[in-house]
């Protein structure tokens, strides 16, 4: 439910500390980073086309069940490829061999070649090329990195270290058309979870019941009635916000947001729908949130469930007259849950920064049944490493870009919440036969970890600083330092001394986000470095 920009968006016996249930669903996901292997089931393994190439999944000619590429010339350039980026790096120093399978429609002799890109700033562009004829599937072809050479200059060289690109080309360097099908590229890595939470939070620091029957809880929530500058809300939404209980309230436990076909002046303007914007009084850095909900029907209906940064200057506001000094999205917005962007029942969650411009390039959706009928938990876990939002307990995106900084991560600051229905504008043209529905809440629960553990305490002991540092950086402690070891994002080691050290210089290397782990004793701590 972006603010600015077109297209951005039983009960009440529960433990004070949060479980986990994980279970499977079926979910639709568009992000185009993957990890090894690469079997083409998921809708996550595409490739991105250059040089006027083509890329889609299909089926195996030999086998209907069985899902593939589909990887297309059209001969007008010899340069054209295909890539992928990945969100757990291929690892020569593991294995060095990489496999596939392929798939020609003529006898003709063909090549294939396979460059590793994006390497650690030691680690070159590296390829191997392999040839294979006849017709059919030729299986197994094993592409030797030991004997691989450098992509530019072609000498010969015994590749290491890790890479986060893998490009494909076929008949490179001659413009020649044709069709062919890959499938089981393997690197010989078993899969992981790429939405496995960093940070488990469990203490129960807010939440609403909605216990008590009639308005809603002032103690907790504020309606944002203010119309932006305009006289219309953005996205060309076409509704008030009100704070009548005709549109918001609770009843037998639940909150209902309820959306309204009337005639409704305010501020001087008259639309023809009503709804309600809360927006939450309580603000928070990291943390999970759950929301179980079940949301309106209805053509043009638009429910969002999410987070805007508390710095937002955006009139009229609960946060806004105190803390209000920053733009949209240099806020940062967490939407968890929207439906209506797409089909019914096509739900989605997104994250908006100054990275993007706005724009929503940084989501996924997945697709549920009947999610006007039945309640689910619309959940984000929200650390300082990564954004991960799930759905009934099971994780299905997470946001975890390479370099954070104020463009790509505005999220190190508070956060507020907001429920609203909007009507139109991006999620399309109104059932001109509406007339009313509710997005119903049963409960609003916001969890962080309150207690220093072990730890936590030991980390305490320990800071770092100038953070950001473009020089020398200084390790402050009464504690003995036995070991230091800076990582880079791709986890590789860059530097490691042992015995006192408290000093370290950070000239030689990339600016971006490190990770410092010192050891003291038998504990260890982690800080996050920024080297500028």
């Amino acid at each position: 439910m972006s603010i600015g920009k077109t297209n951005k968006f039983t009960k009440k016996h529960y433990s004070m500390k949060l479980s986990y249930t994980f279970i499977l669903i079926v979910c639709f996901q568009f992000s185009f980073s993957q990890q090894m292997p690469i079997d083409f089931s998921s809708s996550t393994h595409i490739f991105t086309e250059f040089g006027d190439s083509n890329f889609s999944l299909t089926l195996d000619q030999q086998d209907p069940n069985n899902d593939v590429g589909q990887f297309n010339n059209n001969g007008t350039d010899p340069g054209q490829g295909f890539y992928i980026d990945l969100s757990r790096p291929i690892d020569l120093s593991t294995q060095q061999q990489l496999t596939l399978n392929f798939y020609q429609f003529d006898p003709n002799t063909h090549s294939i070649t396979l460059k590793l890109e994006n390497g650690n700033e030691s680690n070159p562009d590296v390829e191997v090329t392999q040839s294979t004829s006849g017709t059919g599937w030729s299986n197994g072809i094993v592409f030797d990195f030991a004997n691989a050479v450098l992509s530019e200059g072609g000498t010969a060289i015994n590749a290491t270290g890790t890479y986060t690109r893998l490009t494909i080309f076929i008949d490179r360097g001659v413009s020649v058309a044709g069709t062919y099908l890959i499938d089981d590229i393997d690197d010989g890595s078993t899969p992981t979870d790429p939405h496995a939470l960093d940070i488990i939070y469990s203490d129960l620091v807010w939440s609403d019941e909605f216990s008590a029957n009639g308005v809603i809880d002032g103690v907790n929530w504020f309606h944002q009635t203010q119309i932006p500058a305009g006289g219309s809300w953005y996205n060309g939404e076409q509704q008030h916000y009100t704070n009548r209980i005709e549109n918001s309230f609770v009843e037998d436990g639940f909150l209902n947001i309820s959306a309204i076909k009337e005639n409704f002046e305010d501020q001087g303007v008259t639309k023809q729908y009503t709804s309600a914007r809360l927006n939450s009084k309580f603000a928070f850095t990291y943390g999970r949130v759950d929301v179980r909900a079940k949301l309106p029907f209805g053509d043009g209906t638009w429910p969002a469930i999410w987070t805007l940064g508390k710095n937002v200057n955006e009139d009229g506001g609960f946060w806004d007259n105190q803390y209000g000094t920053v733009g949209w999205p240099a806020c940062g917005e967490i939407d968890i849950m929207e439906h209506g962007l797409g089909a019914v029942n096509h739900v989605s969650s997104a994250l908006h920064t100054p990275s993007s411009s706005g724009a929503t390039i940084n989501f996924q959706a997945y697709v549920l049944e009947d999610v006007a009928n039945n309640y689910h938990v619309y959940s984000v876990n929200w650390s300082p490493n990564q954004i991960t939002f799930l759905i009934d307990g099971v994780g299905f995106y997470t946001y975890n870009p390479a370099v954070k900084d104020d463009s790509t991560w505005p999220f190190d600051e508070d956060q507020y919440l907001l429920l609203n229905i909007a009507m139109g504008g991006v999620s399309g043209a109104i059932d001109p036969n509406f007339v009313q529905s509710n997005m119903v809440i049963d409960y609003v629960r916001v969890y962080q970890n309150t207690g220093l553990s072990i730890n936590e305490e030991f980390s305490s002991k320990f800071s770092v600083y100038p953070n950001p540092v473009s020089s020398n950086l200084t390790i402050s402690t009464d504690e003995t330092i036995d070991r230091v070891e800076l990582y880079n994002t791709m986890g590789q080691l860059v530097f490691d001394k042992n015995g006192f050290t408290n000093h370290i210089n950070v000239e030689a290397f990339n600016a971006g986000i490190y990770m410092l782990k010192i050891y003291s004793g038998s504990l260890s701590t982690i800080k996050k470095v920024l080297i500028n």
